[in-house]
């Protein structure tokens, strides 16, 4: 049978690769036999995924400790990948950070901080990578997003989130369009709340989980495994001609 995703010995990059997202789609990514590069800012960690993904799947890693906020740091360890690899045929950027504050508690430094990581980092990312795949003529991006790319979590809290988020959507879109003719597709995943490093305090807070019954139809949190189908698609061939998409992953959230 044809392996419509197929994705083995594609080389791909994951920014936010010590945890949350950028480490299950990682996983994922080596489970179908794709070499990785991983980006993050914590070696330790890195070190340990990248050991993890070597004995469990038997694919070749390496990585990079870079802060997608840093221009100049994304370009040192983009010529890194390419100095190791020759190409990078698959970029997920899953690199960011949480803030909850309401807009007259939340300082400019706050505001900016959350700017720079969570929008900032992906135009950084996919500007520097996207001179490599110009070049090669192929590649396959997938920019994390978020449900609230698309809509506002009740009660507020989530400015700069949603703010940076909305615009790594529209990022997308202006990618997909700019780089169609160099057979470079862009696309977006919108994700609701999966239960990481950055969204545990939220989660324990007292009627968070109501909330969540509330707005999202299934009435649950997302659970690891279920961006990897999504991931791969927008990975593989498959999507030759899907681009400028956020598709979310959301139990319903964003269809009522």
């Amino acid at each position: 049978m044809k392996n419509y995703f197929d994705i083995k010995d594609k080389v791909a990059l994951v920014t936010g690769a010590s945890s949350g997202l950028g480490w299950q789609i990682a996983q994922a990514y080596a489970s179908q036999g794709a070499k990785l590069a991983l980006f993050a800012r914590r070696e330790e960690r890195l070190q340990e995924n990248k050991k993890q993904l070597e004995d469990e799947y038997g694919v070749e890693v390496m990585y990079a400790v870079t802060d997608v906020g840093d221009p100049e740091n994304i370009a040192e360890s983009v010529k890194k990948v390419v100095d190791h690899f020759g190409r990078i045929d698959i970029l997920v950027t899953a690199a960011g950070m949480g803030n909850n504050k309401p807009v007259v508690d939340q300082s400019a430094d706050e505001w900016d901080r959350h700017i720079k990581i969570d929008l900032s980092g992906v135009y950084y990312t996919c500007a520097e990578v996207g001179k490599v795949m110009i070049e090669q003529n192929y590649g396959k991006i997938i920019n994390i997003g978020s449900i609230h790319s698309r809509v506002i979590f009740p009660g507020g809290g989530i400015s700069a989130y949603s703010s940076a988020k909305g615009g790594v959507m529209n990022l997308t879109k202006n990618l997909a369009v700019e780089w169609a003719k160099y057979n470079i597709t862009v696309n977006a995943i919108g994700p609701a709340v999966f239960e990481t490093e950055l969204t545990t305090d939220s989660i324990e807070m007292d009627g968070f989980m109501d909330l969540i019954s509330a707005y999202c139809p299934m009435q649950r949190l997302g659970e690891p495994g279920e961006l990897d189908g999504l991931a791969i698609y927008f990975a593989s061939d498959a999507s030759s001609f899907c681009t400028g998409q956020l598709v979310c992953v959301d139990g319903g959230w964003t269809a009522i």
